[in-house]
């Protein structure tokens, strides 16, 4: 090692690995030691070789069983590092190594020389990776933990078919087909796969990271939920939300409310396994305790290196007061996760119905500037005049989308 950056490369990594130590998908890591020279780091023997062996032994490709196997241990140590504020940014077979020749043997993400800590609210910008599963973002510069659950969607398509969803013969060819092309889900053996795998990795390939699911959201998918080694773990996704919701104008809580009574049974259960996991009180409320209390069950080092616990400071409202389950699916689902789906119309106008009856009443555009946070050099007649329905004043049904995405003054601005 010869320059500063890559000695402090590796000493971010080994810092990374005895802060996440613990988790049974993660490779363990004894010591690291030091001299003039090198840096020596001790870790497990893992010898099953890489996953990628695994993949070209069976012929380039998985059944569709097996290849739940993997990924749910993939998408728990990913699920895992997100938790804590660590993104791997270099998800690929190559990373992943069996601990033994057996075929049930576990599997280990090793490799942690690219990944860094993210804090709330903040992205990273450089880019890093293999170019095959680099997510569109990275090439963006703008990116958080979501790239690393792009980077699982294109492992996982590569273990259900047995080619890549994007490939050029060059680099940049392939930046390209990752940023402009859609992956192929008609050529074989695709038709033959469930429907339940097709869209398994089409929601984990959305191009938008706003859309595209977590990777606790991902194990609790119909496609892997009933395979018996699942266990859904906390997902941070579920603090961001709060932490919007929270700050949110009351009107459109209420759009919120109405949004939530829509969900499915299927969209409900990841809802109500994040709801679990903060340990409700026996009247099936929560507050700010239980959500400390849950982050503090599954904080490590790495989690105060990142700082990911000091989202809770933007939840100190809920000290005062609890919350019960219908309120936290209306504050823990993801709007824009929804929209990605093909049913979203339905859901909208479904909860715009919901909200008409809920007491859709007249509304002054200068009350909806207040209501929004819309500051006095704002034009809000030009902003807001499609907003509001001209025949009685109410909320119209444009309105009330853009309420839902709690579109902000700088947005609005922007579109006009």
């Amino acid at each position: 090692m010869t320059t500063a950056i890559a000695i402090e490369d590796v000493r971010r990594e080994v810092k990374i690995l005895k802060g996440l130590a613990g988790h049974c998908n993660l490779i363990k890591i004894y010591d690291a030691y030091e001299d003039n020279d090198n840096v020596y780091i001790v870790m497990e023997l893992c010898r099953g070789g890489e996953l990628l062996d695994r993949i070209l032994s069976r012929g380039g490709k998985y059944t569709e069983d097996d290849a739940k196997v993997v990924l749910v241990q993939i998408l728990n140590v990913v699920s895992f590092c997100h938790l804590q504020g660590v993104v791997h940014r270099d998800l690929k077979p190559e990373n992943f190594l069996f601990t033994s020749k057996d075929e049930d043997s576990s599997l280990k993400a090793i490799d942690f020389g690219l990944s860094d800590f993210v804090k709330p609210d903040e992205k990273l910008n450089d880019i890093v990776g293999s170019a095959y599963y680099v997510a569109p973002e990275v090439l963006h510069r703008s990116y958080t933990t979501e790239a690393d659950v792009w980077s699982v969607g294109v492992i996982a398509y590569i273990l259900l078919c047995g080619s890549r969803p994007f490939w050029a013969r060059t680099e940049s060819g392939i930046f390209r087909a990752v940023l402009k092309a859609d992956p192929s889900f008609t050529e074989p053996p695709w038709p033959s796969l469930s429907s339940e795998a097709r869209d398994f990795v089409k929601r984990m390939l959305n191009k938008d990271p706003r859309k595209r699911i977590t990777a606790a959201q991902a194990l609790c998918h119909p496609w892997l939920r009933n395979h018996g080694e699942v266990t859904i773990p906390l997902d941070i996704l579920v603090f961001k939300l709060l932490k919007i919701y929270m700050r949110s104008s009351s009107l459109r809580k209420a759009a919120l409310r109405a949004l939530s009574k829509t969900l499915t049974v299927d969209e409900l259960f990841y809802l109500k396994e994040q709801f679990a996991l903060l340990q409700p009180s026996k009247n099936g409320t929560i507050s700010l305790e239980n959500i400390k209390e849950a982050l503090l069950k599954n904080a490590t080092d790495a989690m105060k290196e990142s700082r990911a616990h000091e989202i809770l400071t933007s939840l100190t409202a809920l000290q005062y007061r609890r919350m019960d389950f219908e309120e936290f699916c209306a504050a823990a689902l993801s709007v824009y996760q929804l929209e990605a789906l093909e049913r979203w119309d339905q859901h909208a106008r479904c909860a715009y119905e919901l909200f008409e009856k809920d007491g859709n009443r007249p509304i002054m555009i200068e009350e909806l500037a207040s209501e929004l946070g819309l500051g006095p050099n704002i034009p809000v007649h030009a902003v807001l005049h499609d907003w509001i329905r001209h025949t009685d004043g109410k909320l119209s049904f444009l309105g009330f989308v853009k309420l839902l995405h709690g579109v902000s003054s700088r947005t609005l601005i922007k579109t006009h």
